[in-house]
């Protein structure tokens, strides 16, 4: 396995994190800008990328902003707000070709990131405040993408259950916010919330392609006003176990396929020594095609259209998903509690095992292939305190034992069962 360290450095209150190889064409960058999650903060924080994708203070009009990425031999830009853990992180991207490929007078990787640097640091503004058609335009584009997820069931459900279940949590809040407060947001109070999101939010900057620490981080000087001070560490999660018996939720719409989504608190987080093996239940309870769920509720008992699990391993969450007939809830929650039983109990077949390693194996071998993958495995360790290279997790997603993902079982508790079904009586 190829695998080559970081570098680290710092530029205020930019931590910087670089990785020289010269195994791709292009230089990819990517910076996280991340806060806690707050009733308060989570609309307007999701709402300011979408913002600051509109113009610079040099390039205030969006289309000399797009002509700009042009210029740069077609750069690639764009951003998406995450949830990970208890934090509402938004990641900014980029991706540009290196200059030797082309007839560049200029270095690319410094364009590209005096261009970010504007993107984050000197935004497009009118009298001080962002533009007013561009707030107004964009609370319409964050509007439609939270109507979507409202609009597609699967999603819909899987957002529910984990409001439900954390509903004393900031985990419960989308990344997106809520609708309900995009009328409020005017350009002065963004406005307003930007400078404080600029001054108080952690940011990492990634760096990968054939440069050094050096170099990216005299770019980074030039190119970045922030702040000055210390970059603030991401706070550690709160996870927490199940309290009680599970909580059962059911709610009416109109649909025409039943989505019973289940909640677990896995009380094993990414800085854990149990993860690795928690890795391997999850993938063993519903992660791949030969899991428990797929093969026994979907294929066995043909109670489901889709049957898997998710695992977050910042929270300490795993989720279960699955389309059902109304009718059918009774039966797939029996069979899904069956095969949660037979986890603990240690009903893990040794060839089960072995595939599951295999696909675990296979995905960490693909994040070699991609600079942009490599970027995500690293900034986990960022979030979490705790560092892991991907041959180290190899390693010990290898040499877990069954008894080992037994003990990860035996832990997991359920929370929350939520149905989403028709409106019809029974």
């Amino acid at each position: 396995m190829i695998e080559t360290g970081f570098q680290r450095g710092q530029w205020n209150r930019i931590r910087l994190h670089v990785l020289p190889t010269k195994r791709f064409k292009t230089f990819a960058i990517a910076l996280y800008a991340g806060i806690p999650l707050s009733e308060s903060t989570v609309t307007p924080a999701a709402l300011i990328p979408f913002v600051l994708r509109r113009g610079t203070a040099s390039t205030p009009e969006t289309k000399a902003f797009r002509e700009r990425l042009d210029d740069m031999y077609g750069a690639g830009f764009g951003f998406d707000v995450l949830k990970r853990g208890d934090a509402q992180i938004v990641q900014f991207r980029m991706d540009v070709i290196h200059d030797q490929f082309v007839s560049s007078d200029e270095s690319l990787l410094d364009a590209a990131l005096a261009f970010l640097g504007e993107v984050i640091t000197e935004p497009a503004l009118e009298d001080g405040r962002f533009r007013s058609k561009y707030v107004d335009a964009e609370k319409k584009t964050l509007q439609k993408r939270l109507e979507a997820i409202v609009n597609d069931k699967i999603r819909y459900a899987a957002e529910r259950c984990l409001e439900e279940m954390c509903a004393n949590e900031p985990y419960r809040l989308h990344p997106l916010g809520w609708i309900g407060d995009l009328s409020a947001i005017t350009p002065e109070s963004l406005m307003e919330y930007y400078r404080s999101w600029l001054a108080s939010a952690t940011f990492d900057l990634y760096v990968v392609g054939d440069t050094s620490l050096e170099e990216a981080n005299g770019f980074v000087s030039r190119s970045f006003k922030a702040p000055a001070g210390q970059p603030a560490d991401y706070p550690v999660p709160d996870i927490r176990p199940a309290s009680g018996e599970p909580k059962h939720v059911i709610e009416r719409m109109e649909v025409g396929q039943g989505k019973l989504n289940m909640g677990l608190r896995a009380n094993v987080s990414y800085a854990d020594d149990d993860y690795p093996a928690a890795l391997l239940y999850n993938g063993i309870l519903g992660g791949y095609p030969h899991s428990k769920l797929f093969v026994n509720v979907r294929e066995k008992a043909s109670l489901a259209y889709y049957a898997a699990s998710r695992y977050d391993g910042h929270k300490g969450i795993i989720t279960i998903q699955s389309g059902i007939e109304t009718g059918n809830y009774d039966k797939a929650n029996t069979i899904i509690a069956e095969q949660l039983e037979q986890l603990r109990q240690g009903d893990i077949q040794e060839l089960v095992l072995t595939q599951t390693q295999a696909m675990i194996r296979n995905q960490l071998l693909e994040i070699q292939d991609s600079a942009f993958e490599m970027i995500g495995f690293d900034f986990n360790s960022v979030l979490s305190g705790r560092t892991r290279t991907t041959a180290g997790l190899l390693q010990d997603v290898e040499k877990a034992s069954v008894a080992d993902v037994v003990r990860v079982a035996q832990r997991v508790q359920l929370d929350t069962i939520y149905f989403l079904r028709d409106e019809k009586e029974g």
